[in-house]
């Protein structure tokens, strides 16, 4: 991993056929450098990649959609206030699936990122470049975005830690939204501990936020050698169909240690959760097509025409040249879902059974501390392999949606490979603002394998 800024420009040129990074900017980093030495705190002379959807004054923000391509911030997101003040530097921003909306980073106007692990394969998405970023050995930490699965799920394809804390846990100001009800900033890093450091930065109540909620935040970073987790839950119902063989063994396989070490397995059920992604594209597209509609060419981002015959033409120009064939089909999902004779029919009806896949889990955790699932249901899929399949590319997020739906916090950490060398993830889940629960775990599953 880089260990100065040379080192960090170094390896960014070393992996540029990756294409991890959107902007990194040498000028303003050399500016920045030099402002934060000055700045003592928890996070001095931490490097930290930067998702490009989080805002940072004097950067490119581009979400990685053609839309906003030459927009630049002109103010930071609180996350990134926080880290200033700890005294970590911002070195860059990593690509991402455009708006936040995809599961491998092909969905980037700036082109696909690829796995550092094997290049012929995805590193997940949306956050793709940030989690590329920690295994390539650029930095130890980033900040990704969770929605569905955006941080989890490319921590769990590139083999390292990816953490979606609570909804309301950190703030999302600053953050450009896809789905309001369900978007999470969070730390990708190389280990749990560095994850721990991070989320005690970040985390807090912010009044800029109206979603951030007003509870105390927690000792990660002293607590993580605590030993709080005795009952596991496992559905072993969702196990059966659709699990790649290597995933189940690589799961059962850190089951049987975490038996070994005095861990107790309980089987549980979460009834509805095989709803999850069912419900999550109702929701996530009906929030996101109204999220999206602030995208005009009028106020930001591209004008493609100024010739036009009517306002209704202005917005369809500039909306078909600026958004992406899958930032279109979100759109237009959740357009229909939300739809005059089809709102009470899809979004009404979503809203009923997210209440439901909540309370499975809140239920189960009345029994257990946390609950354990493979990140995903399968190895990382090769580059392009499920761009004309729509649907298989939405269920490699088949176990992460639900914690988005249900508002809890989530924690991928790696526990091996498949056959072919390609990293596997399990995800831990507690109940609301128990993070440094998971950490714990996260933090004693690494210490066992």
């Amino acid at each position: 991993m880089a260990h100065s800024i040379s080192d960090f420009l170094k390896r960014y040129n070393e992996t540029k056929n990756l294409n991890i990074m959107i902007t990194v900017d040498e000028s303003w980093l050399k500016d920045h450098v030099r402002e934060q030495s000055a700045v003592k705190g928890s996070l001095s002379d931490i490097m930290i990649v930067i998702k490009d959807n989080i805002n940072v004054k004097g950067l490119p923000n581009t979400c990685g959609s053609a839309f906003l391509k030459n927009y630049i911030s002109p103010y930071n997101a609180t996350v990134i206030e926080k880290i200033k003040k700890a005294g970590g530097i911002i070195v860059g921003k990593a690509n991402l699936d455009e708006f936040a909306m995809g599961s491998s980073t092909e969905h980037s106007a700036m082109g696909a990122t690829k796995n550092p692990v094997n290049p012929e394969y995805v590193p997940g998405g949306s956050s793709g470049g940030s989690a590329a970023a920690v295994a390539a050995g650029l930095t130890d930490h980033a900040l990704g975005s969770d929605t569905g699965g955006s941080i989890r799920q490319p921590a769990g394809f590139c083999g390292v830690v990816g953490l979606k804390p609570t909804y309301g846990r950190v703030s999302r100001y600053g953050l450009t939204a896809f789905a309001s009800s369900l978007d999470q900033i969070g730390p990708i890093t190389r280990t749990v501990k560095q994850s721990a450091e991070l989320l005690q930065v970040i985390a807090g109540k912010d009044e800029r936020d109206a979603t951030s909620t007003d509870v105390p935040v927690d000792d990660y970073v002293g607590n993580l050698d605590r030993d709080t987790v005795k009952t596991i839950g496992v559905p072993f119902h969702l196990l059966n169909d659709g699990v790649h063989p290597d995933v189940r063994a690589t799961f059962e396989h850190t089951i049987d240690i975490l038996k070994k070490n005095g861990k107790k397995i309980t089987d549980i059920s979460l009834p509805h959760l095989s709803y999850s992604i069912a419900v999550y594209y109702i929701l996530a597209t009906a929030e996101a097509s109204s999220n999206l509609a602030r995208f005009d060419g009028v106020r930001y981002g591209i004008r493609h025409s100024e010739k036009v015959d009517s306002i209704n033409d202005f917005y369809s120009i500039n909306r078909e040249h600026g958004f992406g064939p899958e930032v279109k089909r979100r759109i237009m999902l959740g357009t229909y879902v939300l739809s005059s004779g089809y709102y009470d029919a899809y979004y009404a009806r979503a809203q009923k059974v997210r209440h439901l896949i909540y309370e499975d889990f809140q239920k189960a955790l009345k029994t257990v501390d946390t609950i354990i699932l493979p990140t995903c249901p399968t190895p990382p899929f090769k580059l392009g392999e499920h761009l004309d399949d729509p649907i298989s590319m939405y269920l490699s997020d088949v176990f992460t949606v639900s914690t988005n739906i249900a508002g809890i916090p989530g924690l991928s950490v790696p526990i091996g490979h498949s056959e072919k060398g390609l990293p596997i993830g399990m995800q831990i889940m507690g109940n609301l603002y128990e993070e440094a629960r998971i950490l714990q775990l996260g933090n004693a599953i690494e210490s066992l394998l």
